[in-house]
């Protein structure tokens, strides 16, 4: 499975389907307009057959700079897509039940032979056990650790070792590219696992793998404008 790291918590994941997650467009006039820097290259022009929202965020909910056939945006279920069943497991976005921030959705779905959870801007203080259940065993965990509006440093590190998945990709942090967010340093640090920086935004997860007991963590490089 290829994964292409777009900034923020925008990936696009590549097997036999393309899956895209949490797609942005422009952000510089809302991020100017509420003082604050957001400089990821735009993305444009995406195809893929299965499109997934978390939340209803600008820099998460671009539906429109991706050509997809399905949608599945901000909800609960087990639900049928192009790429088998997809379970969306209801969550908030703050540690107060969703009532500054609002709802958020965590994905879990197998692609590539792998399963797969993406957890959105989830902000709770911890995973609720119902949670864990619905997500079950995962090999590739996208996971916000930039703390602020998400969970960030131990919080993160728990939800990490709670699931146990062979590869951490950490997500909705500190780059130079965004002034709003922590830099991943205290999860990395709690967390203790090996990390793989990468020199691309584009790789294969296979090569990544580390084990349920030893999970990697691979750190794209932050997209730069073309």
């Amino acid at each position: 499975m290829k994964i292409r790291w777009y900034g923020q918590s925008a990936f696009l994941l590549d097997a036999e389907h393309r899956v895209a997650i949490d797609p942005f467009a422009d952000m510089s006039e809302l991020a100017a307009s509420r003082g604050l820097v957001f400089d990821y290259p735009p993305i444009e022009h995406l195809e893929a057959d299965l499109l997934l929202v978390t939340h209803e965020h600008g820099d998460h909910n671009g539906v429109e700079v991706v050509e997809a056939p399905t949608v599945i945006r901000s909800t609960a279920g087990t639900l049928e897509s192009p790429i088998g069943d997809v379970v969306a497991i209801a969550s908030e976005h703050d540690d107060v039940a969703g009532t500054q921030r609002g709802p958020n959705t965590i994905f879990r779905f197998e692609l590539g032979g792998l399963g797969v959870c993406h957890f959105g801007d989830f902000g709770q203080g911890k995973l609720r056990r119902s949670q864990q259940e619905a997500i079950g065993e995962i090999d590739v965990l996208f996971l916000p650790v930039g703390s602020g509006p998400t969970v960030g440093g131990e919080p993160a590190a728990a939800i990490v070792r709670a699931l146990r998945p062979r590869l951490v990709v950490p997500m909705h942090y500190r780059t130079e590219a965004v002034n709003f967010l922590d830099p991943p340093d205290e999860f990395l640090d709690a967390l203790g696992a090996p990390v793989e920086r990468l020199a691309e935004s584009t790789f294969d997860a296979g090569p990544l793998l580390g084990t349920r007991e030893r999970p990697a963590v691979a750190l794209p490089a932050p997209p730069r404008p073309s």
